[in-house]
């Protein structure tokens, strides 16, 4: 696999200045700093205007030209903004690629909290996705996901919660109430496979200081397959309430909410169990922020509540 030099401030100024007509008009060009401080370095802010993305490896180039073909297919289908290519190419000339997306204004949902019509915008995402013609994903080459066992998953979280109790971290009680009958009534059933962005974190979701959702970022990892992990994803990126709250003004019953619901809550335990037992993805303090918006409490929590009429998409 080929592996790219990690980038440097000026070896990004330099593919700017080439980029921009403004950026060659001054010595300096934009200014230019990494997202991150990973060491990485692979995503950069470029003056106040632009993102730049550069792809580490082929694998990660080969995602990043699906994205672009997937992003133009996504949008006359959502309501919410997504990122626009000013300019893509390939850096260093081996193959592995870039593209320069112009900024969307506003900040992430880590920062700023989603109000009531931005929970509108995130009803009108998940609406969208669900109307994005699958076989013409499949023709761009966004894979097809199996969905998850959640009776697999239940299992882990209750021996990570068993960790988390004895680190004084979280009450493996709060899991009682999911027993494993329960999880293998919440499984997924067949025809129900969309387009699913499965990266709807917090640092994917641009928000604006009104709460409105103004830009969905996050692409590289869309998958044709099971819609409750968007609604996960946004269980932890703006808390359990808000999120089936969206999913049901989007159209989605009990069944794939509360699949959603707990497929964040065995998530958010068996990953910050994992982190305190060692290095992993993820700070402490954004591990148990995330812990804690999936477990806020909603008025539709028990698979009893699901009725009989309830199924994938009503």
């Amino acid at each position: 696999m080929t592996q790219a030099p990690t980038p440097t401030a000026d070896t990004v100024r330099r593919l700017v200045r080439s980029l921009l007509a403004d950026g060659g008009k001054a010595d300096a060009g934009p200014g230019v700093r990494p997202v991150t401080d990973d060491g990485g370095h692979r995503t950069w802010w470029v003056g106040t205007r632009h993102v730049l993305r550069l792809a580490p490896d082929r694998e990660a180039a080969a995602r990043q030209r699906r994205e672009l073909r997937l992003r133009d297919l996504v949008r006359p289908h959502i309501p919410v903004p997504v990122p626009v290519s000013v300019a893509h190419g390939e850096w260093p000339d081996d193959g592995l690629t870039y593209t320069l997306d112009a900024r969307l204004p506003g900040g992430s949902a880590e920062e700023q909290a989603v109000s009531a019509v931005g929970e509108a915008d995130l009803a009108g995402l998940l609406t969208g996705l669900r109307e994005v013609p699958v076989r013409q994903a499949e023709t761009l080459g966004v894979p097809r996901e199996a969905p998850r066992s959640l009776e697999t998953l239940r299992a882990a979280a209750g021996e990570a919660a068993r960790d988390l109790a004895a680190a004084d971290e979280f009450d493996p009680a709060r899991l009682a109430r999911f027993p494993a009958p329960a999880a293998a009534q919440l499984g997924v059933q067949s025809g129900a496979a969309v387009l699913v962005n499965h990266g709807l974190r917090g640092e994917h979701l641009v928000v604006s200081g009104d709460g409105r959702v103004r830009g969905v970022l996050g692409w590289t990892g869309a998958v044709v397959g099971d819609p409750a992990e968007d609604i996960a994803g946004l269980a932890v990126a703006v808390g359990a309430p808000a999120a089936v709250r969206a999913a049901t003004l989007a159209g989605y019953g009990a069944r794939p909410c509360l699949r959603g619901l707990w497929l964040a809550r065995c998530d958010t335990v068996v990953r910050l169990a994992g982190r305190l037992r060692g290095p992993g993805e993820g700070s402490l303090p954004l591990l148990r922020t995330r812990l804690r918006r999936a477990w806020e409490p909603i008025l539709l929590e028990r698979v009893s509540d699901l009725g009989g009429g309830a199924d994938e998409g009503s």
